[in-house]
């Protein structure tokens, strides 16, 4: 809380997989309404900025922070930033957003759902790089974002399904562009920048970084191979435990920074049940 928060850092939360194991997802219930990423300054080639909007319709301050309740277009949605003097009405862009589930506010002693910290853009919408420290060293003990090393164990916690969760079979989607999680995994090469239609059962879902992760299991693949569980990207919310068909476009080795990579993953999915 009293460390540097990177951008680097940001998209580490939303990665779920290192090179050398296939992936598991990212952690942390809405998704911020995201204005195209922009590049942000010092975040290397793999690092973007997005932009949760809205108008202020409550604001709190704290010593170091304001927290802003924001009307954006898919929903109410509590923001974080840096001490502003921006006003309940005012219309806001919120960068760098880091979002933050079952937050706990040790000044306002709340405990939010979600939070979405970041830095407001500036006047022409721009996205600022992260400050080099969020509130510096007289920051309140559980003020703000955590440290690296927490964010670590955040992440490591939300890196598999849920154990409560039994995984059926589930029959593959229809369509020439279905295709079962196994498929997508040995056919990746092949099925790289193409749409495909994969059907299978929620066992994670994390909103980050403007968008929704999650994780589908079909059945198909193998545990001890890895490849038996996909990483998806969408802007619907689902449970975990669903069973969805995704239809979205496969990327592979999607590199979100900080060592973190995707071997394969649908991006941008449409969710129907």
């Amino acid at each position: 809380m009293r460390r540097t928060l990177t951008v680097a850092v940001l998209v580490a939360l939303a990665a779920c997989k290192k090179p050398e194991a296939p992936q598991r997802p990212a952690a942390s219930p809405s998704a911020p309404s995201a204005a195209a990423p922009t590049a942000a300054a010092g975040a290397g080639d793999a690092a973007s900025a997005q932009v949760l909007r809205g108008k202020i319709v409550e604001k709190i301050d704290v010593s170091q922070y304001s927290y802003l309740k924001l009307a954006t277009a898919s929903g109410e949605k509590w923001t974080a930033v840096p001490r502003t003097d921006k006003k309940v009405g005012e219309e806001v862009g919120v960068g760098n957003v880091l979002a933050m589930q079952g937050y706990e506010s040790h000044e306002l002693k709340r405990k939010f759902d979600v939070v979405y910290f970041g830095t407001l853009t500036g006047p022409g919408g721009e996205v600022a790089a992260m400050p080099p420290a969020m509130g510096g060293g007289s920051m309140p003990a559980g003020e703000g974002p955590p440290s690296p090393s927490q964010m670590a164990a955040q992440h490591q916690a939300a890196m598999g399904a849920r154990p409560d969760v039994k995984v059926e079979k589930v029959s593959k989607a229809t369509g020439a562009d279905a295709r079962t999680v196994e498929e997508i995994w040995s056919q990746r090469e092949k099925l790289k920048g193409k749409t495909v239609a994969v059907r299978g059962q929620v066992v994670t879902f994390t909103p980050a970084m403007g968008k929704n992760f999650l994780h589908l299991r079909d059945g198909s693949g193998d545990s001890e191979k890895k490849n038996n569980d996909v990483a998806v990207t969408t802007s619907d919310n689902v449970a975990v435990g669903d069973v969805v068909t995704a239809k979205g476009v496969v990327t592979t080795d999607k590199n979100l920074g900080f060592g973190y990579l995707y071997p394969v993953i649908v991006e941008d999915a449409k969710l129907t049940k």
